[in-house]
């Protein structure tokens, strides 16, 4: 695994993703249709377990490289809590030490007080009895004193607690204020330093295996490229860079408001080092582009399922989803496939099953046992409907669309934020490739396309009634909802070939491209400073996105070859 020539191939391609690989779709067909076009692909992705693994992907290789995150402890869950909440224990550690303790004292002290009664029901009256009985008051009175001081500060280290995980407090807003005003885009270092285990992580690997083009798999793995690039070229190799953008970052949920000025900002500072850029949606290619200030607009690969299997995947046997959620073929069976979270509209789905009687639903999931699944699984039981739910794990990509097939709706039930009202997603192609009716929320682009198409059924997001009444609408002519799948080229257009053929063209062009010349004054920039600020145009938010909030000016859009210094080390 040391240094490595690129082969006769048309170029070595290295393909950064911050997940292990497995269970993300996009990249694995990304992979899999570059290296069978004659590209040489690595893929590398973050090991779970800290250890170092690799294999081949269709042609591609695939190596998980150990990730230490050292960097996502927040510095502020090691500091004092005087200053928040001033009565809190310092440690959860000694809250509960004490807590028990107290504990203990009163329960020592209850002991005491039966040996002084069973001592008098015994006859033993004195002086010294009754000396023992009224000395017991002073550490009762004591120990109940301690208890009531010791669950105030438990209770303010409990609210501590819950204000540090969401970092919604004054101080926490103070300090998103403060690392923008003297940091400018360069902040997230401060907001979101972990960002930094991933260039830690990556960056020998990428250097040895020395790229010709360099494909960043969404944010995270954006300000990892743009730096492999820049060193690159320090070295004299030219490489050029793809950044491959999954999300709208600004339109994601964010964990806290400094979480998304982190990242909005860390994905502003290296945006300019892209020298092309591809995303999952028309609309999301033109926020984009306004966004950054791009020359041009991103090239669009859908999230689009394979059309043609190979004879080894072929070869695989097709889990049974009826068979896995033990329900016959008379049975209704919806199901929903992809990631849990409560923006995803789960909650929906479970409700709706006390108001669809006989009716099942499958969830398809990535970790069926994780923590919000059992969550799930509980309000079922607790709604009576648990019986009819059904969690199931991944199957690997090139068998989801035959997978899900055996179902009789496809639900896509997610709540309205701005990422989710901007692209087809894939479990939407995926459902349309299995041919089942679709019952979606109204969330913007989905909820039109499938209303132009006629595929399926729109219900107000979040609203059990409306779900429960989309579902009953498309149980009750389901062939009606399948017969727009006939129509001549649909479902060929949502193919992930013809999605690859693009990808391959875009490949293509970046290596055929002429290098940037260097402009007067590059050949100093500022080694500190990193790319300029770009200065986009406002454009237009979708429904949710409201005002930029990343702490940047706003002025004439440029091109992004206009604002990247070829040389200069981005921060």
């Amino acid at each position: 695994m040391g240094s490595e020539e690129p082969g006769r191939a048309r170029g070595r391609v290295v393909m950064l993703v911050d997940n292990a690989v497995a269970g993300d779709s996009r990249v694995q067909k990304s992979a899999a249709s570059a290296a069978a076009a004659g590209w040489e692909v690595f893929l590398l992705g973050a090991s779970k377990d800290r250890k170092r693994h690799h294999w081949r992907h269709e042609g591609a290789e695939v190596r998980l490289l150990p990730k230490p995150s050292p960097l996502s402890v927040r510095r502020h869950l090691l500091r004092t809590p005087l200053v928040r909440r001033p009565l809190a224990y310092r440690d959860a550690r000694i809250a509960n030490y004490r807590t028990q303790w107290v504990r203990a004292w009163q329960a020592e002290l209850r002991t005491r007080r039966a040996a002084v009664a069973a001592d008098r029901r015994e006859g033993r009256e004195g002086p010294g009895l009754t000396l023992r009985h009224g000395w017991l008051y002073v550490p009762r009175l004591a120990a109940a004193a301690t208890r009531r001081w010791v669950a105030l500060r438990v209770r303010e280290r409990t609210v501590l607690e819950g204000r540090r995980a969401r970092m919604d407090g004054v101080l926490d807003r103070l300090a998103v204020v403060l690392w923008r005003t003297l940091l400018g885009r360069n902040a997230w270092r401060r907001l979101e330093p972990h960002l930094l285990d991933f260039e830690l992580a990556f960056a020998k690997e990428i250097d040895l295996l020395r790229p010709d083009i360099i494909h960043a798999h969404d944010c995270r793995m954006l300000g990892v490229g743009a730096r492999a690039a820049v060193r690159q070229r320090g070295a004299g190799r030219r490489v050029k860079l793809l950044w491959d953008a999954h999300e709208y970052v600004p339109g994601v949920r964010p964990h806290s408001a400094r979480w998304q000025a982190g990242m909005c900002g860390y994905e502003r500072a290296y945006a300019p080092y892209a020298d092309a850029v591809a995303t999952v949606s028309p609309t999301l290619a033109r926020l984009l582009q306004v966004r950054h200030g791009l020359r041009e607009l991103p090239e669009v690969l859908l999230n689009a399922p394979v059309g043609e299997l190979t004879p080894d995947q072929r070869e695989d046997p097709v889990p049974d989803l009826r068979e896995l959620c033990g329900v016959g073929e008379d049975t209704p069976l919806l199901v929903y496939s992809g990631g849990m979270a409560p923006q995803r509209g789960i909650t929906t789905v479970v409700d709706g099953l006390a108001g669809l009687p006989g009716v099942h639903a499958a969830l398809v999931a990535p970790d069926p046992g994780a923590r919000y699944v059992r969550e799930i699984e509980c309000r079922a039981a607790d709604a009576g409907v648990g019986d009819r739910l059904h969690v199931v794990p991944y199957v690997p990509y090139w068998q989801v669309v035959p997978f899900l097939s055996r179902a009789d709706v496809g639900v896509i039930p997610i709540h309205h934020w701005p990422n989710h009202e901007l692209a087809l997603i894939t479990k939407f192609f995926e459902y349309a490739h299995a041919r089942l009716p679709l019952v979606v929320s109204d969330v913007r682009t989905m909820a039109q396309t499938t209303r132009e198409t006629g595929q399926g059924e729109v219900f107000q997001a979040e609203d059990t009634e409306s779900y429960v009444r989309a579902v009953r609408a498309v149980l009750d002519v389901p062939g009606r909802y399948r017969a727009a799948y006939d129509e001549p080229g649909l479902l060929e257009q949502w193919t992930w070939e013809a999605q690859a053929q693009k990808l391959d063209r875009l490949y293509a062009r970046l290596l055929t491209d002429e290098p940037e010349p260097l402009r007067e004054g590059d050949e100093n920039a500022d080694l500190c400073g990193g790319a300029r600020e770009d200065r986009a145009a406002a454009g237009r938010p979708v429904r949710g996105q409201g005002t930029s909030r990343d702490g940047r000016r706003r002025g004439r859009a440029r091109g992004a070859a206009g604002q990247r210094r070829d040389g200069a080390v981005p921060r």
